[in-house]
């Protein structure tokens, strides 16, 4: 932790919640505080995607819709803003017309975050860029877990022959060698493939599978006890795709699935994780086009708020 007090977020009994700079949670910009625990940073990139786009608005619409947020975490026991120096990062700046550069630019601007202590919840963008995050967590812990929260498996070699989109991040991930592929996990999945080859294809890369069914079958605290278990106390990245949560709960993404989570799922079993050795995460595939009165913006600005309060807690807290 920071020696210094924490800055905190505005005031919002003094300045309305509706004023102000459009931060993430109303906090302090990175070049306002000597150092930071934690960094929220958007990626306004989505040239990665298969179906429908406008996933480079989604940090701005969850800055937007993180206004509301407060700073006690009374889930989780946390004020996070207290705890931890958290700031917002900006919008990392990557070419939108060239995919393999813009991985590139993404990983180097990650390592320069990370360099210190400082840890990431990434703002997406599509899911593209879940491979360069985990590249530079990687480089910094070494191999680590992953949580993949999903509709899809996004473990697909190609599309149309490109290796580098929103479906293909883990294949290429398992493939480099920069993940533990004994505690790797979907979370969330569900709805058609394009065939069985698909599952066996993702069993083989090493992936675990708890469907959305099977949250509904099991309940929260099952799911929970056996994701801890593959985990163990190995460093974790998590990674959430917003269409994990059905379309009634995130109707503003790029390819929604019927039969999802419910957002309240989601946050449960996000706060299941408490204690464990989290060091990144990311929130993607927010289109704030297709959402309706800030639906799965407000959705994804609390997993967002989820992930950085874990990160305020800890690892073994």
């Amino acid at each position: 932790m920071s020696e210094q007090r924490p800055v905190g977020p505005l005031d919002s009994s003094q300045i309305p919640r509706f004023a102000g700079f459009a931060t993430f949670a109303r906090l302090p910009r990175i070049d306002e505080v000597p150092s930071a625990d934690v960094a929220v940073v958007g990626v306004p990139f989505d040239s990665g995607v298969s179906y429908r786009p406008g996933a480079r608005f989604g940090p701005s619409a969850l800055r937007e819709a993180s206004r509301l947020l407060r700073p006690y975490h009374p889930g989780l026991d946390v004020s996070p803003f207290a705890e931890k120096q958290v700031v917002d990062a900006g919008d990392i700046a990557i070419n939108p017309f060239h995919i393999g550069e813009a991985i590139e630019k993404l990983q180097q601007e990650a390592e320069a975050l990370t360099a210190g202590e400082t840890k990431l919840v990434t703002v997406g963008g599509d899911h593209t860029i879940a491979l360069p995050l985990l590249r530079a967590a990687a480089k910094k812990h070494g191999p680590v877990a992953l949580l993949h929260f999903d509709a899809h498996l996004d473990t697909w070699d190609t599309y149309f022959g490109e290796p580098y989109t929103h479906g293909t991040p883990f294949r290429r991930a398992v493939e480099e060698g920069i993940l533990d592929t004994s505690a790797v996990s979907h979370v969330g999945t569900r709805g058609p493939l394009y065939g069985k080859r698909d599952l066996e294809e993702d069993r083989r890369l090493g992936f675990g599978i708890v469907t959305s069914g099977d949250v509904l079958r099991r309940g929260i605290d099952e799911t929970v006890d056996a994701l801890r278990q593959r985990i163990g106390d190995r460093p974790l990245y998590v990674s959430v795709d917003i269409d994990v949560l059905d379309p009634a709960h995130a109707p503003g993404t790029g390819t929604p699935e019927a039969g999802g989570m419910t957002s309240r799922e989601l946050l449960e079993i996000l706060r299941g994780l408490r204690g464990l050795n989290l060091v990144g995460a990311d929130v993607v595939e927010l289109a704030p086009a297709y959402d309706h009165a800030e639906i799965t913006a407000v959705a994804a600005s609390h997993v967002a708020y989820d992930l950085v309060s874990l990160l305020a807690l800890g690892r073994g807290a």
